[in-house]
């Protein structure tokens, strides 16, 4: 009962049948049209993603959401940030030991590149978040009744725009997971941002190259060493 109460506080009260047909046709063709733009239209249509963005914001507004509904704020932030960071720092201290012993992970100086790299790329997983938490996660704890399937749906929809990238397809799919959880019970993104920048940093710093193919997703990930 707590793990349903705990998920309906994230969603709202449940909808009616036809709302969840219409909710459920929003989320496949707005993820369609992510899947879309990573796969073509990135290179044929651009400016693409402002069309998807609209059609966001106008979900956000039809569905009255609000700032602290989509986790922005500081609502939970305390208590998602308790949650997070401990595991986080289980997860990343056996990378960060290896990154150092494997030479993978050097001192540098902090140049101004450097830090508005760092900050550029926090910025996207912001931006990621709030797409997979509040956007996606969202909408799917109004149609699927289950919040541990719910959860395990996003993880696999995280997972599923990062394909064909083997490295972040595994990293993604379970951090989509356990981050929707967190969400679930503590709705806050800026832990779960934080965490991502950080983890994503650590992946791309100890995985060879050749492998995580400087951590392009989708037709780039193939073209990649390619001039």
């Amino acid at each position: 009962m707590n793990l349903l109460a705990s998920s309906q506080a994230v969603s709202g009260s449940r909808v009616t049948q036809p709302a969840q047909l219409a909710t459920t046709a929003e989320i496949l063709a707005v993820y369609a049209g992510i899947l879309f733009y990573i796969w073509r239209w990135q290179y044929t249509h651009p400016a693409s993603w402002v069309l998807l963005w609209a059609v966001v914001l106008v979900s956000h507004v039809a569905h009255r959401d609000t700032l602290r509904d989509m986790g922005f704020g500081v609502a939970e932030l305390r208590a998602s940030a308790q949650v997070v960071l401990p595991l986080a720092l289980i997860l990343f201290t056996p990378l960060v030991i290896y990154g150092v012993l494997a030479h993978r992970l050097l001192a540098i100086e902090p140049t101004v590149h450097a830090w508005l790299s760092l900050g550029g790329y926090a910025l996207w997983c912001v931006a990621q978040q709030y797409l997979t938490q509040s956007y996606f996660h969202r909408r799917l704890m109004k149609v699927i009744r289950s919040p541990l399937l719910c959860s395990a749906t996003v993880g696999l929809m995280f997972g599923g725009a990062h394909i064909p990238n083997p490295v972040l397809m595994v990293a993604t799919t379970l951090g989509g997971f356990i981050f929707a959880e967190v969400f679930r019970r503590h709705p806050n993104i800026w832990p779960l941002a934080l965490a991502q920048a950080v983890g994503g940093f650590l992946i791309a710093a100890v995985t060879p190259a050749a492998l995580i193919h400087n951590m392009r997703v989708g037709p780039g990930y193939f073209f990649y060493g390619i001039r």
